[in-house]
Parts: structure tokens; sequence; C-alpha cells
């Protein structure tokens, strides 16, 4: 097992009270940028293409393409995230919006597969499901969202409608966690370096078992990436008797990775149009609770993107366990033996 021999620092060990007081992570479109993307949306609705076959090359922009390079750039090798600006969704249909979103995204990487049904679009909304069925994800309820990562290497939402209040984004580097952990409680950061039980909530690849094993904490080639679900790793010690039992400085060190992940966060208001990114392997995100709208065509609607972009780090062999085969470009999403890989403006 390797370890960091000193704190990480650098722009991804940011601060959530110093970050709140920026606002250099607020990219805001120009008029151009936004013409030459109706226009690209105008142009793949007339070729009849499928969403599919959305890349940077059939989604051409000139303007904003490099741009949107450097905004990669940042994301992957400077603070971790960035709130994209100024797109309109309230003049436009539900499809429209998923091309522009879908456009953009393909300039930052290919699209992933975010669940078992192979849905490369995910639709974030209350499903009015129940979270206690083993089956259900809580972006699919009202639910407040403890502090995790997705099984990609950048996460994208898109916002189409708000809630009537709640559901904040909430946000913290994994890399200020670790730095601070190893610093003040050296027993507990060097048991997240252990390989920790987690239940793939009945999405289960096949020959796999119904959880995975990967160290929330893995310094490999000189960079630290983190992999984490405090919710999830619980599940599996309560749903799957026969996956290794936590020790107590395990249980320990995720309790208080989960008290720092709140109080080294910040929030970030989601606005219609707003399009978020962040590098899921220095970044945890969550949400608040929310109470929606009675009316169903107004209620809480986000698009989210699992991407993998071509250029990335290198991650250690671990991962393949959740992301499968781990070659840069074509890595991350969650395939079971019947995912059919799909593209779906509907909620399900």
């Amino acid at each position: 097992m390797e370890y960091p021999k000193a704190p990480i620092g650098g722009p991804a060990a940011w601060l959530g009270a110093d970050m709140a007081r920026r606002t250099d992570w607020v990219e805001t479109l120009a008029p151009a940028e936004l013409i030459e993307i109706d226009a690209a949306v105008a142009e793949h609705l007339k070729s009849g293409r499928a969403m599919g076959e959305i890349t940077p090359q059939t989604f051409r922009l000139p303007i904003l393409a490099p741009r949107l390079a450097r905004i990669l750039h940042d994301i992957q090798h400077g603070r971790g995230f960035v709130l994209l600006r100024g797109f309109d969704v309230a003049g436009r249909d539900i499809e429209e919006s998923a091309i522009a979103y879908l456009g953009i995204g393909a300039h930052l990487g290919g699209f992933r597969s975010q669940n078992a049904k192979g849905h490369l679009l995910g639709h974030v909304k209350d499903l009015g499901l129940d979270i206690q069925n083993p089956k259900v994800r809580y972006y699919q309820t009202n639910k407040e969202l403890e502090f995790h990562t997705d099984s990609c290497d950048i996460v994208g939402l898109i916002c189409l409608k708000t809630a009537k209040s709640g559901g904040g984004s909430r946000i913290v580097s994994s890399v200020a966690i670790h730095d601070r952990m190893m610093r003040e409680t050296p027993d507990l950061w060097r048991a997240l370096f252990n390989p920790m039980p987690t239940d793939r909530r009945g999405e289960i690849p096949p020959g796999m078992l119904p959880w995975f094993e990967i160290p929330v904490f893995n310094w490999f080639q000189g960079e630290l990436s983190t992999i984490y679900s405090g919710q999830y790793i619980r599940s599996a010690q309560a749903n799957f008797p026969e996956a290794r039992r936590l020790t107590a400085d395990e249980r320990a060190a995720i309790d208080r990775l989960d008290e720092l992940a709140a109080e080294m966060s910040v929030e970030m208001e989601f606005r219609p149009g707003d399009m978020q990114f962040i590098h899921n392997h220095q970044i945890l995100h969550s949400r608040t609770d929310f109470e929606d709208w009675p009316e169903p065509e107004k209620r809480r609607h986000l698009l989210r993107l699992w991407l993998a972009p071509r250029e990335a780090r290198v991650l250690p062999p671990v991962y393949a366990q959740r992301y499968g085969d781990i070659t840069v470009g074509s890595r991350g999403g969650i395939v079971v033996k019947d995912t059919v890989l799909r593209f779906t403006l509907e909620p399900a």
C-alpha cells in the first residue's frame, strides 16, 4: 500500500469558506457562444442524427471549444469544478436542451452509462420511490444525498427546473479532507486506504459480487483519487453479512470524513440553465433534501452526464472492480448483463 508522504495541497485542496467568497469558478456564456450553440442544435436536428452520434466533430463550437478545453484542464488539474451559466432552458423543449447539453459535454469527454438500464443521459428527479428498496438510488428521491462520488471521471448536471425549496448542490474537495485527516487524525487517515465493501445497489456486472472493495483514498503514480459513498459502505455492512466487517478505526474514519465534508463544503445555487461539471476523483458532491412543487410540470428536474475525457489521469488497477475497463477515454459507468446503452428524454 502506498501513501502520500506529506499533505498534497495545491489548487485542488480548497476550502468551502474560501470558495464561497470567489466567483472565478462561475463561467458565463457569451452571446457569440450562445449563438453558436443554437446553430449547432439546429444543425443536429436538421441532420436527423441520433443523440448517440453527437461528437465534438458533429457538434461544432469554434468559439466555445477552446474555452471548454481550458475549463476541462481546470477541472482535471486545478480546483476540480466549474459552473457554466447563461444557457436558456425556459424557451426550449427538453429535446433541444438535452442536445445542447450533450454537445457541450461531448467536448469534455465520452458518454458513459449511469445505471443498469444503460442511460447515457440521466434524469435527477423525485420519482416517489422508496429508498429502503435496495435497488433504488438517492437521485430518484427527494432525500438529502450524503457526500459521495459517482463511477466516472467527470460528473455533469444541467438544471432544467428548480424545486419549491431546497435541493442545493454541495461540493467539497476530497484532497483538502485528505490533507486535514493526515495532519489531525493519522490513524483514521490511514484506515481510509483500506478496501471498503460498498453496496452496488443491485447493479451487479457479470462475475462480480453485490459489492465492490476499493479504498476510499488511493495514492497512485503521484496522484490522490478518491472513491466514496458512506451510505453504501454502511448498507453493505447491513445487507451482506459475508462482506468484510469494518474495523472500529474504519467506522470512525468514514464518520469523520462525513463530518469534515459537511464542515468544509461550499453550497451553490442552481438556476435554470446552469451546468455544473466536477472532477469525480478530487470532489465529493451532495444535495440537500427538497420540497417540490405540487404541479408535475413544475417539479425539480436535472439532467446528468457521466463523462470519460480522452486524456485523463491513470487510475489504480483496483478501480476495475467498479469501472470495468480502466483505459483512459473508455472507462467508468455501470454495465450489467442485459444493459443496452441508450438516451431517453423521460425519467425512469
